[in-house]
This record gives structure tokens, sequence and C-alpha cells, in this order.
């Protein structure tokens, strides 16, 4: 029995179907009941759903795996977890991305330890021991510089691009984190092999310099740029209660002191195959794509997914204002709330939008 938090059920299935839809909806066929007859669905006995879909238009295939996850599942102190796991996803497994991973993994927890270490001194504040502080900042260094002899960097995307990929990417929002590629049709299994090792052995290499890397993404998209500043401000108000008023970026003083602990903890709860929908469509045989689905993802093991309370939105009794003030152009953003799927004027609101 699949166990599916409630706030997921629809949103999560009808927006990959929603993606399928346009093939329709530009030809101007059917826009729903004629593709709920092309789309194949099934659950694997690990809870793992996948839809085929048949387009015999080119020798291609994308392929789409979405788990259901995003910024509303972290916990107070913990935002911007499934944003860095996205990017962390790239970082290889025991297999990929790694010259000898018997090695490198005695660096990898030496790493975690200091750099645990390192982080638990800065929380200190003013009560920090300064030498301490430089003595373990001068350890993870030299850690970080002997592990990176072991390391074959972009190795996925190297993979991926050699064998024709193109559109290779990974999206987190507030519910859900994808990741997609596009390949030739005869690539499938390359694909399979690939994102299940990643599903069952990934390895987050490179953890605390990638922090920092997320930590600069901020800096250049919100605390720099007015849109992003504007936009963080706008969403903190229009959403009160509701963690959608949270970044999915997260805070700083939170995505500062990520660690490896909460996010494997994080990866191994949220990523399991019962959480995940795999869509496949292109240039396919639905039985020969499911005996590939199956040989590379039917062994994953499912996981009790906990459903985290989610707080209920209060209502809006009047207008709500933010200004930020920004060395820029004059700004103004308006927003509306309205119904989400799985209502119908959902997907209104959205032809609404693209009109204005």
């Amino acid at each position: 029995m699949n166990i599916i938090c409630r706030r997921y059920k629809s949103f999560f299935i009808i927006p990959i179907i929603a993606v399928l839809t346009l093939l329709f909806f530009r030809a101007g066929t059917s826009f729903s009941y004629e593709l709920e007859k092309r789309v194949q669905k099934f659950i694997l006995r690990n809870g793992l759903t996948v839809l085929l879909f048949e387009r015999h238009t080119s020798p291609t295939v994308s392929l789409y795996i979405r788990h259901r996850v995003g910024a509303v599942d972290e916990v107070s102190g913990t935002t911007g977890t499934a944003h860095f796991l996205e990017h962390l996803m790239f970082k290889g497994t025991k297999t990929i991305g790694t010259a000898n991973y018997s090695k490198e993994k005695n660096i990898l927890q030496k790493i975690n330890r200091v750099g645990n270490a390192l982080d638990r001194e800065k929380k200190k504040g003013e009560q920090t021991d300064k030498n301490r502080l430089e003595q373990l900042a001068k350890q993870l260094t030299a850690l970080q510089e002997q592990n990176k002899r072991l390391i074959i960097s972009n190795e996925i995307d190297r993979l991926y691009t050699e064998n024709g990929a193109i559109k290779l990417n990974a999206s987190t929002g507030q519910d859900v984190t994808t990741y997609q590629v596009s390949l030739p049709a005869n690539k499938i299994e390359l694909w399979a092999r690939i994102e299940s090792d990643r599903m069952m052995n990934p390895v987050f290499r490179e953890f605390y310099s990638e922090r920092d890397v997320i930590m600069e993404e901020r800096r250049q998209s919100v605390e720099s740029d007015p849109d992003g500043k504007l936009m963080e401000q706008f969403l903190a108000a229009a959403f009160q209660s509701h963690p959608y008023g949270r970044p999915v970026l997260g805070w700083p003083s939170d995505m500062s002191f990520l660690n490896p602990g909460y996010t494997k903890d994080f990866f191994n709860l949220y990523h399991a195959p019962n959480n995940t929908v795999i869509a496949i469509v292109g240039d396919i045989d639905p039985s020969a794509t499911m005996k590939i689905v199956k040989k590379y993802f039917g062994d994953i093991k499912r996981q009790e997914i906990h459903c985290p309370h989610i707080t209920e939105e209060p209502p809006q009794y009047g207008e709500r204002r933010v200004e930020v003030s920004f060395d820029a152009n004059p700004q103004v953003t308006i927003g509306y709330h309205k119904p989400t799927l799985p209502s119908f004027d959902d997907y209104v609101f959205d032809i609404i939008e693209s009109i204005l």
C-alpha cells in the first residue's frame, strides 16, 4: 500500500500529465480524455509509479524522475535541504565520479567529522575558540584537497553528454524535486543504470564546498537581485503560516549549517521509490521499457513515508503590503490566492496567466 500525503496526491501526479497534455493541446486534439487513454500507468511492488507515453515523431525519449519532496518538507532550522540535495545528487555514486571509492570513503568520513566539528565551533558565537576554529578549517581544507585527487568531476554530465543527451537538468520547488534529460531512444538502459544508481548509492562528495556554492547562489539570486529579493518578501507576506512562505533556497542561517547526516536521512526518507514517479515520453516500446525499469529500479527498497504536518494558512482578511528598498527601477508585484490542484480552476488560471 502506498502512503501518499494528501497535499501531494493530485498536486504531484497531475503536473506530469499536464506536461504531456501540451503535446495534444498544441495540436488541437482533445485536452485530457485522449491523453488519459494513451498514458500507460504502472506501479511496481516497491511503490514506484511509472507513466509511459508513446510518441514516435523522432527516435528520442524524454525522461523525468519526480520525487514528492520539496521545501515544505523541511523542518525549522534545516531550510534549503531539498534544494541542496538536488545539487549533491550530481556528485556521483559509489561507482560514478570516483577513481577509487574504497580509499575515498575513509577520507569522506574524516571530512564529515571535521566539518561537523567546525560547524559546532562556529555555532558558539562569541564563545568560539578562534585557534581551534582556524585549526579545524585547515584540517578540512587539507582533507578536501586529498579527496580531490580521487574525484572524477562531472562524470554524470559527461556520461549523458557523450551519449547524445540534451536538456539535462533538475529543479526543486515547494512540493516536488525533478530530474530530467532527453536522450536517443536506444539509450534508455543507460539512463536507468545511472538514475537507479543515484537513487540507491549516492555519494555526497564536495559537501562543504557545494554548501558554499548554494550560499553564493542565494547571494546572487536574492540578496543582490531586486526581483529575487522582492519575490522572497512577497511570498513571506502571502503565506504567513504555511511553509510556502519560506524560500526554496533556504534562510542563510540554516543553509550555512546544513550537515551530511541530516541531508542523508532526508534523502533516504523522501527519495524512496514509493515517493517517486517516473515519466518516459517518446519513441518507446512500453513492454521493453518496463522490463528495463523493473530491472534497475525494482529492487530499490521502499520506505515508510512520514507525512509532515503542514500548518494551514488562515484566511486573509485584508490587503497585505511589503516594501523592499533596493537601488533599482521601481517594480510592483500583485498576487491573489487562487484554487490549486486538484481543482480544474487551477488550469483556467494557468491559461489566464499565459494570456496576460
